[in-house]
């Protein structure tokens, strides 16, 4: 990944010193909500953009989408406000299973209560509160990012102008659940998840997350970026160098536990829940909507993006092709930037 042309100063932490009680009932004694902001917020206060990071991502939104913001970047920090918040349950700052238990005096771990994505979201809004944003003229997010948009843009139908949900779904599907499923069995088969540490269930991890990717990419893609040229070979396959790869990175920087937690909030996203029906919820949505579709993903297909781009009111559905799947949302920054400013400023296209 290339270095960003912009970088926030630091990592925030806000603390709300209140009890924050969860979805299912649980409580929390107080609520840490990391975060990063680029920018100034104008006088008029109308120039928020609002980033919602998906799983495994973090607050720094400058690093991991620098495609689409910073310096001569289409959300540049010179001229928008740019919020991203880290996630109830994860392990950049916002209180998850890392955090210490107060009771206790010791981490949490595998006793950190079950979040939601409502949950996260209602974390999302006492930091917006925080920060004396009234209005989001732009809210982002993709996969799990998107899912939050979403359950925001319906708990506070008028604070977004516009929303871009990408490759994410109104309901988590029993595939995408049967994906994480698959991972947490992976997590567990590591004895070592048990146990009360934060170096707990690495191993697990790493063959978690080799799973995941799976998810993340298709057929085609390993066709294309692991392929063989040597017909003799019988061993030390490159697509299995890269599963092994891509499993030990992410366990120089994230924690089984909140991976775990994080996995089961996705699989309760639901904006029907409580609402009477999935479609009753998206109506509520007042905000102009782009929906973004990618055309090889295959964990969240694009009938799962046309379907809320045909029960959001005023909303628009586009899909682009890319061979990257469902990460291509991470990375197809030319062809995103083009049809986000098309969205945004008609008058240029």
């Amino acid at each position: 990944m290339s270095m960003p042309q912009f970088v926030s100063t630091s990592h925030k932490t806000l603390r709300i010193n209140a009890p924050f009680t969860l979805e299912n009932g649980a409580t929390l004694p107080y609520l840490d909500i990391g975060y990063h902001s680029y920018g100034r917020l104008n006088a008029a206060k109308d120039n928020v953009v609002w980033v919602c990071h998906a799983l495994t991502g973090n607050s720094d939104a400058a690093v991991w989408w620098d495609g689409l913001i910073g310096k001569g970047r289409l959300f540049d920090p010179e001229e928008y406000f740019i919020v991203c918040a880290n996630m109830l349950g994860s392990c950049y700052g916002s209180s998850g299973a890392s955090s210490v238990n107060p009771t206790t005096e010791t981490p949490y771990f595998r006793s950190f209560p079950q979040v939601t994505v409502r949950d996260m979201v209602r974390a999302h809004i006492l930091l917006r509160e925080t920060l004396g944003i009234e209005k989001i003229q732009v809210g982002l997010g993709g996969s799990m990012g998107g899912q939050q948009l979403l359950e925001w843009a319906i708990l506070e139908p008028t604070v977004f102008e516009a929303i871009v949900p990408m490759a994410t779904n109104a309901k988590h599907s029993p595939w995408g659940i049967a994906f994480n499923e698959s991972q947490r069995l992976a997590l567990e088969a590591d004895a070592t998840f048990f146990e009360d540490r934060l170096d707990a269930g690495l191993s697990g991890l790493k063959a978690a997350r080799s799973i995941g990717i799976l998810s993340y990419r298709n057929y085609d893609t390993f066709g294309k970026t692991q392929p063989e040229t040597d017909n003799d070979k019988l061993d030390g396959y490159r697509a299995s160098s890269y599963q092994a790869y891509q499993g030990e990175k992410l366990t120089r920087r994230f924690n089984a536990h909140s991976y775990w937690q994080l996995s089961k909030a996705m699989d309760s996203h639901n904006v029907g829940r409580g609402r009477g029906s999935v479609e009753e919820a998206l109506a509520l949505i007042q905000a102009r909507t782009l929906v973004v579709g990618i055309s090889t993903d295959i964990l969240f297909p694009p009938e799962e993006q046309r379907f809320l781009g045909a029960h959001i009111p005023n909303a628009e559905y586009v899909e682009i092709t890319s061979p990257y799947g469902h990460d291509g949302f991470l990375i197809e920054f030319a062809v995103l930037t083009e049809i986000v400013r098309d969205f945004l400023y008609p008058v240029y296209a």
